[in-house]
């Protein structure tokens, strides 16, 4: 072997041997050193993990509605609630850091705002609780209230605490129309101490009325729940309504006025009263037929023929009575019973002069008790039914004012969404 022959040998081999020294220090001495390390740093995170979780509160903290709800309910929505812990306190502002009133339960783990929230608000709540060692958990959210473009509401009468006639049904009326009427028919429930079957008719979209088949019973209590809240009466709009209003009903009284004999006749409890000589609509302008419910009442009250339709050539009402005495309402369109000082005292009993109203005898000022207007003004209470017979006009409609009575049973529970 020549020398230079030997010298490549002797470089191979070297670089043999240096790959393989290289390849025994990736393998070995940088392994341990790795391993080492993985493990050192699992043992750490653990350490880091176990430390954490000694110093983290166990309580848990839900507020409702969720952080950026919209549309929530102005009632019911609003509550803090914690498990593992107790609330120890519980902040509630509007946007612009209005304060809101609210109350901790005797144990600690809820609070709710006092009263009902504002329409198109937004909320912000922050709560603070501690678990049995001491630790503290906070939470925070924030969310807006339905606004009145997506919310309803319904205008009922009569109202909470009142007393009426036996004639007074519930009517609801909405500021919305309403297309799933049977979502919300199902929102609400009349009842009756009397045990009378109730039951819902819808005139439209946004008129709900509620009567049993017969007169309410006297002296019965009438009870309506309104469990509106959150409930979708059409695409997008929900209602807000949640409450319960109660009123009474008070001795059965029914007037009966007779456009033929031109005499009323009052009953109270099937008895009668009094008999009143009256004078109704003129062959012209005959009064309506039918069962009416008294739904106003005015001691003195302006008329003017023209916001009913009878007017003059020039336009002006063909009467402008700036103080009719003891004027009770009947109808929507215009229908009164009320006193009468400008007829001459024979006209009443004897013939029919009116624009369709039904006229007592009375005095200018309303201050005479002794008329007949007065009389019957003063025996009279809101939901009274006064009856009209032998009229050659036609029977009022049963959505022209409160008088579903006109409607038989069988239809009226046909109008029913439930």
């Amino acid at each position: 072997m020549t020398d230079s022959k030997r010298r490549k040998g002797l470089m191979a081999a070297s670089a043999v041997l240096g790959g393989v020294l290289v390849l025994s220090a990736c393998s070995d001495g940088g392994g341990d050193k790795e391993a080492g390390s993985a493990e050192s740093s699992k043992a750490s995170q653990a350490k880091v993990d176990e430390a954490a979780a000694k110093e983290v509160s166990k309580a848990r903290i839900v507020i409702s509605p969720k952080n950026g709800s919209t549309n929530a309910s102005i009632n019911n929505a609003a509550k803090v609630t914690v498990t593992d812990g107790t609330l120890t306190e519980v902040t509630m502002t509007t946007a612009d850091g209005t304060a809101v009133e609210g109350t901790l339960s005797s144990d600690g783990k809820s609070w709710k705002p006092d009263g009902q929230l504002q329409r198109s608000t937004t909320y912000k709540i922050a709560a603070t609780a501690k678990d049995a060692a001491g630790l503290e958990a906070h939470e925070n959210a924030s969310f807006t209230t339905v606004s009145p473009a997506n919310s309803f509401i319904g205008n009922f009468t009569p109202e909470d605490g009142s007393t009426v006639g036996v004639g007074m049904p519930v009517s609801i009326t909405f500021n919305k129309p309403i297309t799933d009427r049977k979502a919300v028919q199902s929102g609400i429930t009349v009842t009756s101490s009397s045990g009378q079957e109730v039951v819902g008719h819808w005139f439209n979209g946004q008129r709900l009325d509620f009567r049993p088949e017969q007169y309410w019973a006297e002296g019965s209590t009438v009870t309506m729940k309104l469990a509106l809240d959150g409930v979708e009466g059409s695409d997008g709009v929900f209602g807000v309504q949640q409450k319960t209003v109660s009123f009474t009903i008070g001795r059965n009284q029914v007037s009966t006025v007779d456009a033929s004999t031109k005499i009323m006749t009052v009953t109270q409890d099937g008895k009668t009263v009094k008999t009143i000589p009256i004078s109704a609509g003129s062959p012209e302008n005959p009064t309506y037929n039918g069962q009416m419910v008294i739904s106003e009442k005015f001691k003195e009250t302006r008329m003017n023929g023209a916001t009913v339709g009878f007017t003059d050539d020039d336009g002006k009402g063909e009467y402008d009575i700036k103080d009719v005495p003891h004027a009770m309402r009947l109808s929507t369109s215009g229908t009164f019973i009320h006193g009468n000082y400008w007829g001459a005292d024979s006209v009443f009993g004897n013939a029919n002069t009116s624009h369709g109203c039904v006229g007592l005898n009375d005095v200018k000022g309303a201050k005479d008790p002794k008329q007949p207007g007065a009389w019957f003004f003063n025996n009279s209470i809101v939901g009274d039914v006064v009856i009209v017979k032998n009229s050659k006009d036609t029977t009022i409609k049963p959505d022209n004012g409160l008088n579903g009575w006109n409607m038989d049973w069988a239809q009226w529970k046909a109008g029913s969404a439930v």
